[in-house]
């Protein structure tokens, strides 16, 4: 898959994780662009503001935290799925989390995978990387009608 047309949206609060994610995929050959948001709120409003959703749809990948201020990143999930333009969003939770019942309740609300984000740097690190493996070969929806 050629990366540089998918953009990958990380809600994430944590300046150093974003920052972690964004040079480590950089680092495994991940061309596309990137944005950074701050809370479930800021991801809400990206996906359901103004431009249209389908703008912020198009080749777009959702990495989130759920530990966040103002709306955690389970809310911004839910509030997603329940909204039919945004329903079909691939969204990836990356989390420190690793409790079974917020893994269980993530996927019940339909998350496409669930990560926990090692605590150690370099198996953080090697998560990431295996996640840039793992965008090189996965396909994104290119139109939310498609």
């Amino acid at each position: 898959m050629n990366t540089k047309n998918v953009t990958v949206v990380i809600g994430e609060d944590d300046d150093g994780h974003a920052l972690l994610v964004r040079k480590n995929l950089e680092r495994v050959g991940f061309s596309g662009a990137f944005v950074r948001l701050r809370d479930g709120r800021e991801v809400l409003e990206y996906f359901t503001g103004d431009p249209p959703p389908a703008a912020a749809l198009r080749n777009t990948l959702l990495l989130l935290d759920i530990n966040m201020p103002q709306m955690d990143g389970i809310e911004a999930l839910r509030r997603l799925r329940a909204n039919p333009a945004t329903a079909r969003l691939p969204v990836i939770m990356l989390t420190t989390t690793d409790s079974p019942r917020e893994v269980a309740r993530c996927y019940e609300l339909g998350c496409n995978m669930y990560m926990t984000k090692p605590v150690v740097y370099e198996h953080f690190v090697d998560a990431i990387a295996r996640l840039g493996s793992f965008l090189a070969v996965v396909r994104v929806p290119t139109d939310a009608a498609d």
